[in-house]
């Protein structure tokens, strides 16, 4: 993906990974919510207190991601930062060990959303899945685009690649 000009590149991708796929499963059969989820991309991030983890407020890109965030927190807890710039107010939101949480609506579009340094209290693994916009969505002006992303995402053929901290920090993965 090219996140600056607003244009996916097709060819490099493979699908989500397969050890994704029970995750993806489960959500389906356990989360009336995420019944009709289909994601499209995985990301991955490890956060060490030691090595200052955390991740800035932020919007996840609209242009290319959909209405639902959906993040499975594990090894620790941690907390959620929501923050509306517009009237300075943060909303914090525990996240316990095993946890899921959908971020959609207002907290998606409205809201920033960010894990601040001082809530990583020890070794934490976040595993968020996005799905597409509604553009590359049926009847979108990119449908095409979309289905064949969705396919090879479900395909669960895909390989795990390492982005590096400077790459994650100017897209949010």
């Amino acid at each position: 993906m090219n996140f600056k000009k607003r244009k996916l590149k097709q060819e490099n991708f493979t699908g989500l990974p397969q050890f994704s796929k029970v995750l993806v499963e489960r959500m389906w059969s356990m989360v009336p919510a995420l019944s009709d989820f289909q994601p499209v991309e995985l990301c991955n991030l490890e956060y060490v207190p030691a090595r200052g983890s955390s991740i800035d407020p932020h919007f996840d890109d609209f242009w290319v991601w959909g209405d639902r965030l959906v993040t499975l927190n594990l090894l620790s807890q941690s907390t959620l930062t929501f923050s509306d710039s517009g009237y300075n107010t943060e909303v914090s939101v525990p996240m316990p060990r095993r946890s899921l949480i959908i971020v959609r609506g207002p907290a998606r579009y409205k809201w920033k959303h960010a894990i601040k340094r001082e809530d990583i209290i020890s070794r934490r693994i976040a595993i968020t899945l996005r799905e597409l916009a509604p553009e590359f969505c049926e009847g979108g002006e990119n449908q095409s685009v979309g289905s064949e992303l969705i396919k090879r995402a479900l395909s669960f053929q895909g390989k795990s690649i390492q982005v590096s901290m400077k790459v994650l920090k100017d897209h949010e993965c």
